[in-house]
Formats: structure tokens, sequence, C-alpha cells
């Protein structure tokens, strides 16, 4: 059975490289792009085949998307201050020493390793194209509210919700050309801070064809190709102060195009 919940997420890339120095423009990428390093050979789809809207309205957002379809939502939060906070210099200051715990990127297994923050960081890499989910490491869902709460308490959620639900926050950052593989779980938001990150999803009664330890840049180099159009996924990479809305159940594999940091809200 796939992954089916996530209450606090801070998603890392741990690869083994050595340590990245941010160079000039900090302020556009938030110091998280290297400089010089050569990029993982994604990109972005050909053609986004996932609404976005800029003036969505919350009843709209219930009868049209909250139950039924993913959309895109822009302009509905200001998180500029957020992410200031976000970028790797605050980061490392602020909770470089905090020890922060990965699992592997694998749908049905999981092992679990610690490490100080600022290692993670310091050792982001692009993803290997035949890297296994089980070698590569990420934080899924043990984090320290107490710890992060600075943080945390300067996000703005989107403010939708659904009936009988309760948000829980998840933090994240990856490498270039890491992501988690299909899984689905209960209806959420993710916006991302800085980067972009491409996303894949299938309605609950359309199972993805995957391999649960391959990555999805593996997947997408591999299985993508070979897919007939009605067999693909919709899908469209979210820019940074986009928000992506996924319903309840929905498959969903996600690909970083760049160094990305992002913080999603499920609802459970």
């Amino acid at each position: 059975m796939a992954r089916r919940g996530h209450s606090l997420l801070l998603l890392v890339l741990w690869t083994l490289t050595a340590p990245a120095r941010p160079g000039p423009g900090e302020e556009g990428d938030g110091g998280w792009q290297r400089r010089g390093a050569a990029p993982a050979a994604v990109a972005e789809e050909e053609r986004c085949t996932v609404e976005r809207r800029a003036d969505l309205s919350y009843a709209e957002f219930v009868q049209h998307y909250a139950f039924s379809r993913p959309v895109i939502l822009q302009g509905l939060t200001d998180n500029s201050k957020f992410r200031a906070l976000c970028s790797r210099k605050r980061l490392l200051a602020s909770f470089g020493d905090n020890v922060i715990r990965l699992s592997t990127a694998n749908t049905y297994s999981y092992q679990k390793v610690d490490l100080l923050f600022q290692e993670y960081v310091e050792q982001l890499h692009p993803q290997d194209p035949t890297s296994l989910g089980n070698n590569t490491l990420y934080f899924f869902g043990d984090n320290n509210f107490t710890e992060w709460a600075s943080l945390f308490q300067h996000y703005i959620p989107p403010p939708f919700g659904l009936l009988g639900t309760t948000p829980a926050y998840s933090f994240g950052i990856a490498g270039t050309g890491s992501g988690v593989p299909f899984h689905w779980h209960g209806p959420g938001f993710s916006e991302v801070i800085y980067g972009r990150k491409r996303w894949f999803l299938y309605p609950p009664e359309k199972t993805p064809e995957f391999h649960p330890n391959k990555t999805t840049l593996a997947w997408l180099q591999d299985t993508y190709p070979a897919l007939t159009p009605s067999a693909r996924p919709l899908e469209c990479t979210i820019q940074a102060g986009e928000v992506l809305y996924f319903p309840d159940r929905w498959w969903h594999a996600t690909l970083n195009l760049d160094t990305s940091v992002f913080i999603s809200t499920f609802l459970s």
C-alpha cells in the first residue's frame, strides 16, 4: 500500500559531495543554487495541464476543485517574509545544529538516519539518475515542531480549508533532480518558496505505472516517454510563489528542477 500520511515533512536529498558555497545573486534564489554546477537533465513539461487561478473564491474552490481536480493558486497570500527567512544563510544560522531524521525515498519501505541539518544543506547535489530510492535519503515526518516553530509561525497558508480537517505543515529542501515517487494520501497544498517543482498527478481510480524503488527522475527518463497521451498524468511545474492544491487520494510524484525550498499544508 502506498504511503498515506505526512504530518510534517522536511525533505532534503542526501548525497556525498563537497560543500557548496553560495555565489552572487543570493537575493534572487536565496543562495540555494550551486554556482558552476552542471544541472541534472530535467526540464519543464511541454504543456502544463493543471489549471492556474489567480482570482479563485472559496465557493469556486469547493465547487470546482476541492473534491475533483488539482489547481494552481496564484497571489492569494504574501509569504515574502517567510521566503526571506528560508534563505540558505538564514536557515543555516537558525537551524544548522538541529538533528533531523532522514527516510529513504522509497514508496513502500523506509530506513531512518539522523544527521545535522547543516550537513544536509552542505551536501546537496544533483540527483544521480541511476540511484535507487532506498539509496536516496530524505527526512520525513520526524521533525520537532518546537524547534522549527520560530520559522513556521511566519508562514501564511492558503486561505482555503476543508470541513472536518486540520492543517499540518510539511517543510522541505531538496537538490536538483530529486523528488518523491508516486504515492497518495489526504488532500493538501504545496507552495514553492525557492526553485521549481514539477508535479505528476493521477486521479484515484488511475494507478500510475511505476517501480516503488525507482526515483521520479528515473521514471521520467525510462517510463514517461513510452506513455500514450491517454496514459500520461496531469502535470505542471510549480514556480516560486505558486501553490498547488491536490485532492484526497490523488496519486502524485514530484521532481525538483532546481535546488528547491517548499512547504506543504496537509489537510487531515
